[in-house]
């Protein structure tokens, strides 16, 4: 398999995020994030093809995609609710119960072990309670807190405030 260092151009176009290099494009934040885990796999953010984790690791990208984000665009878009048979997610009590349900089961997305699913769900229900696109439920708060308590979550975080700050300058 290529490696891919310093190859990379994160971008975000009209069509979505993408990452280019060692002659393909990945495009759409999860398949990024699916791609990169199993890329760099001595990481271990992602569980094996044959860890008894995977499905419920790639149930869990795919819902963010599939069901969780159309549900809030829904909602942010304040769109009336298409009939249940006729949305990706169902409807967004259901879609929302089924995450809080999950996420009580802790402390991460896979249970006891962390991974790339929780660097995209914790990314995003941080964002999202943050703007108050979403309540700021007690298991929420307490599953946002565990995952921006990783240290390379703090890591990263300095490196973007520092490069926001040179984009200031």
């Amino acid at each position: 398999m290529n490696r891919v260092e310093n190859l990379w151009i994160p971008t975000f176009a009209p069509q979505g995020y993408f990452l280019r290099g060692a002659g393909m494009t990945v495009q759409i934040k999860v398949a990024i994030f699916l791609y990169l885990a199993d890329l760099y796999s001595e990481a271990g953010l992602a569980p094996s093809l044959t860890d008894s984790l995977r499905g419920d690791y790639l149930r869990w990208m795919i819902f963010y995609a599939g069901c969780f984000e159309p549900a809030l665009v829904d909602l942010a878009q304040k769109r009336e609710q298409a009939p249940a048979q006729m949305s990706p997610y169902g409807d967004f009590d259901t879609m929302f119960k089924t995450l809080t349900d999950h996420l009580a089961k802790g402390p991460y997305i896979l249970g006891e072990k962390y991974s790339v699913a929780d660097i995209l769900w914790g990314t995003a229900l941080n964002w999202m309670t943050k703007f108050k696109l979403l309540p700021t439920l007690p298991v929420i708060q307490a599953y946002v807190d565990r995952a921006n308590a990783r240290p390379v979550v703090a890591k990263v975080r300095e490196k973007d405030e520092a490069l926001a700050a040179q984009l200031a300058s």
